[in-house]
């Protein structure tokens, strides 16, 4: 697992991405010609769309399928609404988004602030890798202050190997084709991220802010944070670092953030 997800992950998701110390590394003719597979699992409804969701587009747009994996709903998070009637609402508003970004949405069977970190789940998840077969998957950073953001990076850790195991028995063959786990920039996911791979999304912030703007949660008639404001914003922040106008920032795994060459770039 090691090997898989160090080398390979450095060549990902984006045509060329610029290494950490800034440096353009192109991916491999054959990288760009190859067609991708991009699951996106998210602890709420919202979550990867709002951190993700422009990286999304930008694959979607070059023919690659995109998958949204959404953990629970988030249903707990409007006071003036009972759970299952907030609940079904964000079903329709991820659906709505997820229809703007291109991505298939999954709705896994779990409920807002009580995702387990246990041994179903893990299967849960793998069982899902299995039948996407995903080249490529983002989630949350390991810290978070939000119990569900953790729960949901440990359990796609997790997963991914399992996944990988043929006999680790799901209803789903074995499949070990996953290039790389990255971790979205997300504001509760701070401690400890490192923006580490930056890719370039200038063309695609109209459509997502299209795609984000269904969740009523995102325009803050819900919540008092500014959300479309600040994913706004971090894009311009992450794209003046990155020399990209704007971006999307990504972590891995620390064995991850190795490149053998024969020479400096």
């Amino acid at each position: 697992m090691v090997t898989r997800l160090s080398v390979v992950a450095l060549i990902l998701l984006a045509a060329s991405l610029p290494s950490g110390g800034g440096a353009q590394v192109p991916a491999p003719d054959s990288a760009r010609r190859q067609p991708r597979t991009i699951l996106a699992i998210g602890a709420h409804a919202g979550d990867m769309e709002l951190t993700a969701g422009a990286l999304l587009i930008k694959h979607r747009r070059l023919g690659d399928r995109v998958v949204i994996l959404h953990m629970t709903l988030g249903e707990g998070g409007n006071r003036r609404l009972s759970p299952a009637v907030y609940g079904a609402q964000k079903r329709r508003e991820a659906l709505a988004a997820d229809s703007v970004i291109g991505a298939e949405a999954i709705f896994a069977p779990y409920k807002d602030g009580e995702l387990p970190n246990d041994e179903e789940a893990r299967r849960y998840v793998a069982d899902i890798i299995r039948q996407v077969r995903p080249t490529h998957v983002v989630t949350h950073w390991r810290n978070s202050i939000h119990k569900d953001h953790s729960t949901t990076s440990a359990l796609v850790r997790d997963a991914v190997l399992l996944a990988s195991l043929a006999g680790v028995v799901t209803r789903t063959a074995a499949y070990s084709g996953v290039r790389g786990v990255y971790y979205a920039d997300n504001w509760e996911d701070a401690e400890g991220f490192q923006p580490y791979v930056f890719v370039g999304v200038g063309d695609e912030m109209v459509r997502w802010r299209e795609a984000v703007t269904k969740y009523e949660f995102v325009g803050g008639n819900i919540s008092s944070f500014k959300y479309l404001d600040y994913y706004d914003a971090l894009a311009t922040v992450r794209g003046a670092v990155s020399g990209k106008g704007r971006a999307l920032a990504f972590d891995v795994e620390a064995f991850g953030k190795r490149r053998v060459l024969d020479l400096l770039p």
